[in-house]
């Protein structure tokens, strides 16, 4: 899969939570992960995150909202359920994104919703927990950007597994020919000579 992206949360109070979703994001694949003003604890994060993830993707905690940075180019994707949201199945994600969520018992602050290129929302008939949230959002991305063959028509899976390629395979050289006098043209090797 191309790019990278990371996952975060503002506000995040319950410690259980926020190493629930460190230990997914650990798990599916994210290259970073962040807190804005969290009030977690992070010896209650370790007993939820019992990957250790903290050891092997870089946590980035911002105890001040005017310090959260990302990287250069990275998309901040907020992910919050407001009606003019959209939905997650119909959502394009950025190849470089960061995903920020909501505290548990609030939204995303509107200066956090105003620095967000996108704001997505799971469509489900009310809020969910932010790392079953954190969850179905980094299972979308990996489902709609991952290499994975087509589903089938009929129930079940693949007649025959699904191998992608990792590595693009070259065809033959084009051989560049020029005849005195003319421009210059394109030949595929082992074809004849007009």
């Amino acid at each position: 899969m191309r790019g990278y992206f990371g996952i975060g949360a503002e506000g995040i109070s319950k410690a259980m939570n926020l190493g629930n979703l460190m230990r997914t994001a650990h798990a599916f694949g994210a290259s970073f992960t962040f807190t804005i003003e969290a009030e977690a604890r992070a010896r209650i994060v370790r007993l939820a995150d019992t990957a250790a993830s903290d050891g092997q993707v870089p946590h980035y905690p911002y105890d001040r909202f005017e310090d959260f940075r990302l990287p250069k180019g990275c998309e901040l994707v907020g992910v919050e359920f407001t009606e003019e949201a959209v939905a997650l199945p119909s959502f394009r994600h950025p190849a470089r994104a960061a995903y920020v969520f909501g505290s548990e018992r609030g939204s995303l602050s509107p200066r956090l919703q105003a620095l967000c290129r996108h704001i997505v929302k799971i469509p489900t008939g009310f809020c969910l927990n932010v790392a079953t949230a954190g969850a179905i959002v980094m299972y979308d991305r990996l489902i709609t950007m991952g290499r994975f063959g087509e589903r089938p028509v009929a129930a079940g899976g693949p007649a025959a597994p699904f191998t992608p390629k990792e590595h693009h395979e070259w065809g033959a050289p084009l051989l560049r020919h020029t005849r005195p006098g003319e421009r210059l043209f394109l030949k595929k090797p082992g074809a004849q000579e007009a």
